[in-house]
């Protein structure tokens, strides 16, 4: 139900800032611990929920098949594949006791409303490792809130914090626009699960320089870090690199903030990448995708002007899910080069010598297969086809920011860890804001769900009983 002004201005055990996953997973077991809890959303209710809006599934370790899973996750396989996509940059201690309580939230959230779909087939290969939900992020939000909301959790949106009352890591109260007019609320504890500052561009220019100015924020305009750098300026201990984040590349036409997931493109393993002087830059077929499609933006946004652009030919047209944008098309590589305004002598130097350098082998979109290049740098591991047959296709990429890994250091209980001293008595932070505790570079598909949910349930779990002392 949504808050009034008398829930402003009342005492509440638990306040929880954000309105996403993480949140709302905090806020429904702060709640189911006996606490009342306020929920403040800097969005409108239109647009609550974070980047959660835009996702579609979560990754959880499990045993078995399922009726929307086809086979079984280890734990220690989810291990081995976060370490492969940190290369090892994660405190340990958190992420294996994330992933041996992601066996749990698959249940946990379904009991609190979302439904999972079928398992997925096709060119992610998420069908085994990921459950996607009924009807998406925004639907799972949904019901989320539905529940929330049941259990008597009040909720009130265009409410932004832009003061905290936490001298030396205890919480007092958070000063609160809404309707223009400052609040000062009060709680026995605080759960910040407001996100990154993925859509603060000055903050963002301050690591990456101008080049950040070209980056495009594929979520929700409203992470813009306000909480985290009250947080930071307040003594809580900071964790993770301020130009490490999740960064995929997405098509250059999509709009400055909130393109969401039909932005993004997943044909790159099935083509060639070229920056703004035709000029191939990284091998596109190194791993499978949900394990790899994260790194793409970080190295579009290395090369000129942030720009680049994914080339392929009429047969690999079907492989991929579609974008939002359809495909830049041509009679010929040269007709290409100039709808895209490359060099069309280098681009077809480069499609010449790769082309030259693909080996035969057995293609399969499933696997790592055996087609690859030889003799090319850089080359091509797998899925490796010539360029050869029209109409030609391409498209523009630029560095899709989703959301960033600086953030607050925590412990096992969700609480935050102050400078110079220990855990927080009654700050606690879940999702994106302490995103970076586990990743510390890299992603995999639907871990950020991961770390929304089980951190988040912790939180309000650890909340509810700090409130209760």
């Amino acid at each position: 139900m949504a808050a009034s002004m008398a829930d402003l201005q009342r005492n509440h055990d638990v306040l929880v800032v954000g309105g996403g996953n993480a949140a709302l997973c905090a806020a429904i077991a702060a709640r189911r611990g006996g606490a009342s809890v306020l929920v403040v959303e800097a969005a409108p209710e239109f647009y609550r929920g974070g980047n959660t809006r835009h996702t579609r599934n979560m990754r959880c370790a499990h045993d078995a098949a399922t009726a929307t899973l086809s086979g079984p996750y280890s734990e220690d396989e989810f291990w081995n594949d976060l370490l492969l996509v940190t290369g090892g940059q994660t405190n340990e201690q958190l992420a294996r006791m994330m992933i041996a309580q992601s066996k749990e939230m698959l249940v946990w959230i379904a009991e609190q409303g979302v439904k999972f779909q079928p398992s997925l087939g096709g060119t992610l290969s998420l069908g085994r490792t990921n459950s996607f939900f009924l009807g998406g992020g925004r639907a799972m939000l949904n019901a989320l809130y539905q529940t929330a909301e049941k259990l008597g959790v009040k909720v009130v949106y265009d409410a932004e914090v832009t003061a905290l009352d936490a001298p030396g890591g205890h919480f007092n109260a958070a000063t609160i626009e809404h309707a223009g007019t400052a609040h000062r609320v009060t709680a026995k504890a605080l759960v910040a699960a407001s996100g990154g500052f993925e859509s603060n561009i000055d903050w963002l220019r301050e690591s990456w320089g101008p080049a950040a100015d070209n980056f495009l924020i594929r979520g929700t305009r409203y992470n813009r870090g306000t909480v985290l750098k009250m947080l930071l300026a307040g003594g809580v201990e900071p964790i993770g690199d301020a130009t490490q984040c999740h960064a995929v590349a997405i098509d250059a036409r999509a709009p400055k903030f909130d393109g969401g997931i039909i932005t993004r493109l997943d044909c790159i393993p099935f083509g060639i990448v070229v920056n703004k002087h035709a000029q191939r830059f990284y091998d596109e077929g190194e791993e499978v995708w949900p394990k790899r499609y994260a790194i793409w933006g970080r190295l579009v946004a290395a090369q000129p002007d942030q720009i680049g652009y994914i080339i392929f030919d009429a047969p690999k047209l079907e492989l991929f899910m579609p974008s939002l944008y359809p495909a830049i098309a041509a009679g010929s590589i040269a007709e290409l080069a100039g709808k895209l305004d490359l060099d069309a002598e280098a681009l077809g130097v480069t499609v010449t010598a790769f082309n030259s350098a693909v080996r035969p082998g057995s293609f399969d979109a499933q696997i790592l297969d055996d087609c690859r290049t030889e003799g090319l740098t850089p080359p091509k591991s797998h899925w490796a086809q010539r360029i050869e047959q029209a109409p030609f296709y391409a498209y523009p990429v630029r560095p899709g920011i989703t959301f960033t890994y600086l953030g607050t250091r925590v412990n096992g209980q969700a609480r935050m860890l102050m400078q110079g001293g220990g855990p927080s008595d009654n700050m606690f932070a879940a999702g994106e804001i302490m995103a970076g505790n586990v990743l510390g570079r890299g992603y995999a598909a639907g871990i950020g769900m991961t770390i929304g949910s089980v951190f988040g349930r912790i939180a309000g779990h650890e909340a509810a009983k700090r409130a209760a002392l």
